[in-house]
């Protein structure tokens, strides 16, 4: 079996950013009950290392060490934790070749794919690091004599966040930077798929100056960990990346605690195509917002609507285009899609194509007798998508695109909006009249016009429906881990009737 004496060491410039433990108030610790779990790498079925599965005494211990830090590090000026996070995210700058490294052996993704996470995720880092030093409160104009009214923000507390294996390092540090900044130490459990990322962050964090208690990262089995971290009534904040099922789960294990819940849930993404496009641009920029990350992104294209006039040139294009694309070992060079996480993925992809074939779909593309591998899906396009299938109905986290012909603009709408989810939609059409009339429509908590990029640390990012709650990045991202307090201050001897 490929360990890290035999894959991974000989790949990192710095072999201890790689670690199989848990990391708690400020040290590395193994699982009491002598538990663990192999971490696998998708694309050979290797295990790539280990990590423990932790007993629930020692997740309250990494809720008593974030209690125990929570007095000194909010009481830090703002500037002062500005300083430590800033030295996080050049560490992370520094040795992003190594965290792109774990990345792709633990989630799969291609190499330059991988480095992009880790600068995107370090910029989200900086952004909160000087977003932490604009936590302004408010004077508020008084209807009381002689009275000074005001607000103040404060850190809501320890902060628990639960992260997907999709994006493992970007999803970290979107949480964990904003509470680090707003004065919040943080518990994270990161995915068993890909805990190794979590922990190179947590190394780096350490070195950075973070102090013991206000960066720690547990693990565990996922359903046991997030029930204590629900129940905790310590935990005054939990942020949540993942399906709409887990996220119902959540909030129904945190109600008795109420807590602060950011909930960013599923998707199913319509891309909007209109009858004033080129085919081929077109064509070309869904195949790019299918086929990020294999599919396995939230904000995939789930559900490509195309305006009649000119479907059949989009369906040529797109198929060209997504026939050029290379899948493989994302260790290779010049691979577009890598594995997908595991085999039931695999399987689950699989099945929606069967579904959607026997419920009348044509499948124009997507041969998987060429897959490089067991866990590998080979990108399918299917034209005649119709609402009955699960392709449609199911965020489906694979590299299958459902293609469906529509007549006007107001059918592009309700179709669109036909769906429980409402993270992120785009739309392509060069008419202002319909970009305006379909971005006011569309029932979705973010909207992209005429690009596939639409995130970065600037962005409110999060959904509307059962997507999810709360935003992160941008300026509103710092405020889910603050509170607002009011104060009246009244004049001495001004009361009422002296």
């Amino acid at each position: 079996m490929t360990t890290l004496s035999t894959t991974l060491a000989k790949r990192l410039e710095d072999p201890r950013l790689f670690r199989q433990y848990a990391y708690v108030n400020g040290k590395w610790t193994h699982g009491e009950g002598g538990r663990e779990e192999a971490v696998i790498d998708p694309a050979t079925g290797e295990a790539i290392g280990h990590i423990p599965l932790m007993e629930a005494g020692q997740i309250t211990a990494a809720v008593d060490a974030a209690e125990d830090a929570f007095v000194q590090w909010r009481a830090l000026r703002a500037d002062e934790r500005c300083e430590k996070l800033l030295a996080w995210y050049d560490l992370i700058q520094a040795n992003r070749e190594d965290l792109a490294t774990i990345m792709t052996l633990e989630q799969g993704k291609p190499l330059p794919d991988a480095r992009g996470e880790v600068e995107y995720g370090a910029s989200f880092v900086r952004w909160f690091a000087e977003e932490g030093k604009r936590t302004y409160g408010d004077t508020i104009p008084s209807p009381i004599p002689n009275a000074s009214l005001g607000t103040i923000k404060e850190p809501v507390g320890i902060s628990a966040m639960i992260t997907p294996w999709n994006f493992p390092l970007a999803m970290i540090t979107r949480k964990a930077a904003a509470a680090l900044a707003a004065g919040c130490p943080v518990v994270i459990k990161p995915a068993n798929e890909t805990p190794f990322s979590a922990l190179a962050l947590a190394e780096l964090a350490e070195r950075a100056g973070i102090p013991e208690g206000i960066f720690n990262v547990v693990l565990g089995d996922p359903a046991e960990v997030s029930k204590i971290l629900c129940a905790e009534p310590r935990i005054r904040a939990l942020s949540f990346t993942g399906s709409t099922r887990v996220g119902r789960i959540l909030i129904e294990q945190s109600a008795n605690t109420v807590k602060r819940l950011s909930l960013e849930l599923g998707g199913n993404a319509p891309f909007i195509v209109g009858p004033d496009m080129d085919p081929k641009e077109a064509a070309y920029a869904a195949v790019a917002a299918k086929f990020q990350t294999a599919g396995q992104d939230c904000l995939a294209a789930n559900r490509i609507l195309v305006h009649e006039s000119i479907h059949d040139a989009f369906v040529e294009q797109f198929a060209e285009r997504m026939a050029a694309l290379t899948v493989g070992n994302g260790l290779q060079s010049e691979i577009d899609l890598g594995p997908l996480i595991h085999r039931q993925a695999v399987e689950k992809a699989a099945s929606i194509v069967d579904d959607a074939v026997s419920r009348g779909a044509t499948m124009v593309a997507g041969d998987q007798s060429q897959a490089p591998g067991e866990n590998f899906f080979m990108p399918v396009m299917l034209t005649g998508v119709t609402p009955q299938m699960k392709v449609w109905r199911e965020e489906n986290f694979a590299p299958v695109a459902g293609i469906t012909a529509y007549r006007d603009d107001d059918e592009a709408i309700e179709m669109a909006n036909d769906t429980e989810y409402g993270l992120a939609a785009y739309i392509y059409t060069h008419d202002i009249r319909r970009i305006w009339k379909l971005m006011r429509a569309l029932e979705y908590g973010m909207v992209s016009v005429n690009s596939v990029k639409m995130t970065g640390p600037p962005v409110p990012f999060g959904g509307v429906k059962q997507s999810g709650l709360g935003r992160e990045g941008g300026a509103t991202g710092i405020d889910e881990y603050l509170e607002t307090k009011y104060y009246c201050l009244g004049a001495l001897g001004s009361v009422s009737g002296s």
